[in-house]
């Protein structure tokens, strides 16, 4: 899992700024809407509805998926959080204050997704569909591959492999697995 070292913090900041922009553009962050976010925030993975419902859900009262869908589009239009189309999750948003569209990087390892800001792609991509005649209505740039830290736990832990010529202990959650490489 990729909690970061100080998620706690990650927490606090995301719901008090949720708060915040909430009440300045006179919407309501009802209980559901901040648990749900809440819930979003707990690591920097990407996190699916059905996980959403499953983990805020209780023994005697059971979410129903367009409950939180509704959550999950009004977060959306906040600007509180990003969906992630690749994996068909979710994830929180670390600048919801400014109109923006990320560029998010996903580690197909650890599953952890960095969100990260560069205007020149997005006018790279405007002036390209522009002179194809395109009209963008929306960008969505999800760039797969694998983070720093499994980058260096790869180089750090590689292990000989009877089977294949180059094998990786890659250490994720509590479970270790061999990833072959170079095929």
């Amino acid at each position: 899992m990729s909690k970061c070292s100080h998620y706690q913090i990650c927490i606090s900041d995301a719901l008090r700024q949720a708060e915040i922009l909430c009440q300045k553009r006179g919407v309501r962050l009802t209980p559901l809407r901040r648990r749900v976010l809440k819930a979003i925030w707990q690591n920097h993975e990407a996190v699916k509805a059905y996980e959403l419902i499953h983990q805020l859900s209780s023994e005697n009262h059971t979410l129903k998926p367009p409950t939180v869908y509704r959550s999950l589009e009004f977060l959306i239009n906040q600007g509180l959080i990003h969906r992630i189309e690749s994996l068909n999750a979710y994830i929180g948003c670390v600048r919801p204050a400014e109109q923006h569209e990320p560029q998010l990087l996903i580690c197909d390892t650890c599953g952890s997704v960095q969100e990260m800001s560069v205007p020149e792609a997005r006018r790279a991509l405007d002036k390209a569909a522009s002179k194809a005649g395109f009209e963008v209505k929306n960008r969505t740039i999800e760039i797969h591959g694998t983070c720093q830290n499994c980058t260096k736990n790869k180089k750090a832990q590689k292990v000989d492999c009877n089977e294949h010529s180059e094998c990786y202990l890659v250490q994720h959650e509590s479970r270790c697995r061999l990833e072959e490489t170079g095929e």
